[in-house]
């Protein structure tokens, strides 16, 4: 019997596996790195473990420290949660020569599977030894690992060394292996999972499918299950598909076997030997615990002969904190605010006033809901996002409510290249313009004008908020019944609620403000000073860091004096265990180079300047 885990991850599902675990009465161990020292996962444990660092391959990947921390406080089983070491054999088998419970496959399995080229020479499938023009286009993936690093897409031959180095540093960076491959990247497909469940006495569960399809970067954003619209000859086939893999590596415990449909036919892509995150899908429909029976398997209890039958329907959006219309940049800094109604399901590793960093993977938290019909889980995880708080740095939630509401997804006929298709359309800024009146009234609350009142008309007072990237004036004044605004009633305002009359229809606003940064219900606004600073301003063509991060890498070459075309890369930042290429805004020379390799910087720094010709 397990008393005591040792869940060596971080972040969401750290948080997810302590809540099974104390719903089970059993003690739980945190590791942490030091940019982790305060984060969720390290407070909610029973006992914290530090380990010294704040890069992946100094805290998170040091298995060998994760083992020592599991002896020193106790703890009987190590749970290995997803990415990281989930799918090291050389960690699940120093955990067990440590006398230590791996709740996860054997070793073994993880070894034949893990590697996506073994796991598909297992099953007689070759990857791509030398490619041609005539191969193109093709995907460049990690051999270990999974949630969208070190994969690229590569279109020209030219581009395919590159794109190669590329993967293989993300690789190392967040897997510890640097190891690629290259297969056929098949356009137009649909990503559908299979969850298997096995226990050590024979018992393999195929629980039910998911559609994974609208993915950026080649990681998932929306997840739903069961996977909509699949013939019910083909939803069988990969069913049994996923059940012979597992079997043909004696599987046990949780894992996922993926799959990409095209025309009617299932492309075997690879199986996880973990759980996945989109798990909370499959446990809503089948009304289980996927964690509480990894603990039960790796006890040795006995699955039933046949799953839970599933009923209804489930769909589960990543919120990041990222600028999807900033090439989908990760974003750093206070959360200031995260509340989402109690209708639907909230996985996160923050909390209020935690520090968003830029060390580690930028989501934030999973929000699932559940319903009899799709049509109503959609309906009810796209009202919750709308309806949420969430203050700090930018966010994805605006493009996944317009996506849950796209009509390709409602109609499910969406597909691995969505958001190539509808990335503009979904990123539209569409702010509320009352936003601004509504955060100058509130802001201006319990203010009075300057003297006492006189009969002749008050001078407009004009506050200057920038909203969706542009800058907003709002022009209010202090009248006889309070504050006044030319053809809007208000109904109310105080610091926290405004509600205006506009044409008979009463709209009602909640304010929040963080320093400099205002949210009107859903909008964020920035207030602006009367005067800017001087001091702020760039020349043209400068380009500056979109995010936190490390340059990683400059350009062969590049120096101050080089002629650049427009869209040349010209440098790479490493932030969120991801690599992000900054090009040649113009076509012209280099006349500044500010960022060398190894260098921190943070956002707005200046890292070069092309002066147009």
């Amino acid at each position: 019997m397990i008393t005591s885990i040792l869940v060596a991850n971080r972040g969401e599902i750290a948080c997810r596996v302590v809540r099974t675990c104390r719903a089970a009465g059993i003690r739980t161990v945190a590791v942490h790195s030091d940019a982790d020292t305060h984060a969720l996962h390290a407070r909610v444990a029973d006992t914290a473990v530090r380990l010294p660092g704040s890069a992946p391959a100094d805290t998170y990947l040091r298995g060998d420290l994760i083992v020592k921390a599991a002896l020193a406080t106790g703890a009987d089983a190590v749970h290995p949660g997803y990415g990281f070491l989930s799918e090291n054999a050389g960690f699940a088998r120093a955990v067990q020569d440590a006398g230590l419970v791996w709740i996860g496959p054997p070793p073994e399995a993880i070894e034949a599977m893990a590697s996506k080229t073994r796991a598909k020479e297992l099953l007689g499938i070759e990857p791509l030894r030398e490619v041609t023009e005539a191969d193109l286009p093709v995907l460049v993936k990690a051999a270990a690992g999974g949630g969208g690093r070190g994969m690229r897409v590569v279109r020209h031959l030219a581009d395919l060394d590159a794109e190669l180095a590329a993967a293989r540093a993300e690789a190392v960076s967040a897997f510890g292996d640097g190891e690629v491959f290259v297969e056929p990247y098949v356009e137009g497909g649909r990503h559908v999972e299979v969850q298997v469940l096995a226990d050590t006495h024979g018992t393999v569960w195929a629980l039910g499918t998911r559609d994974c399809s609208l993915q950026r970067r080649h990681q998932k954003v929306i997840e739903e299950a069961p996977a909509p619209g699949l013939p019910a000859a083909l939803d069988e086939e990969v069913r049994a598909l996923a059940v012979r893999a597992a079997r043909a590596v004696q599987y046990v415990g949780a894992g996922t076997v993926e799959f990409l449909v095209a025309d009617d036919r299932a492309h075997f892509l690879e199986m996880n030997t973990r759980l996945q995150v989109e798990h909370p899908v499959t446990e809503a429909v089948f009304g289980i615990d996927l964690v509480a029976e990894q603990i039960r398997v790796a006890e040795g209890h006995a699955l039933a002969e046949n799953p839970p039958q599933p009923r209804g329907h489930a769909v589960e959006a990543r919120l990041y904190a990222e600028d999807p219309a900033g090439n989908w940049a990760p974003q750093t800094g206070r959360l200031h605010r995260l509340a989402v109604p109690d209708a639907v399901r909230l996985d996160t590793g923050y909390t209020d006033g935690d520090d968003i960093g830029v060390h580690y993977d930028p989501m934030l938290a999973k929000v699932v809901a559940h319903a009899p019909t799709r049509a109503e889980a959609i309906r009810k995880l796209a009202a919750a996002l709308d309806r949420a708080a969430i203050h700090g740095p930018v966010t994805n939630r605006d493009l996944l409510v317009r996506s849950l509401r796209h009509p390709e997804f409602t109609a499910a006929r969406m597909d691995t290249g969505f958001y190539d298709r509808h990335l503009p359309d979904l990123t539209e800024p569409s702010p509320d313009p009352l936003a601004p009146l509504a955060a100058a009234l509130a802001d201006a609350h319990g203010r009075s004008r300057f003297g006492g009142w006189r009969n002749v008309p008050s001078q407009p007072q004009i506050k200057r908020y920038l909203m969706a990237g542009e800058e907003h004036e709002a022009r209010y004044r202090h009248g006889r019944e309070g504050l006044e605004a030319d053809g809007v009633g208000v109904v109310h305002a105080d610091a926290r609620l405004v509600i205006l009359d506009v044409d008979g229809v009463r709209q009602t606003y909640e304010v929040a403000r963080h320093g400099d940064q205002v949210y009107v219900n859903t909008t964020a606004l920035t207030a602006l000073p009367r005067f800017p600073d001087p001091t702020t301003q760039h020349a043209p063509g400068s380009l500056l860091a979109p995010m936190p991060g490390t340059v990683v890498r400059v350009a062969d070459g590049l120096a101050v004096g080089t002629a650049v075309k427009e869209g040349d890369p010209l440098l790479w930042l490493e932030a969120m265990k991801m690599q992000h290429k900054i090009t040649a805004p113009v076509t012209g020379t280099l006349t500044d180079l500010c960022a060398v390799p190894g260098q921190q910087v943070e956002p707005g720094m200046l890292l070069a300047v092309v002066q147009q010709t």
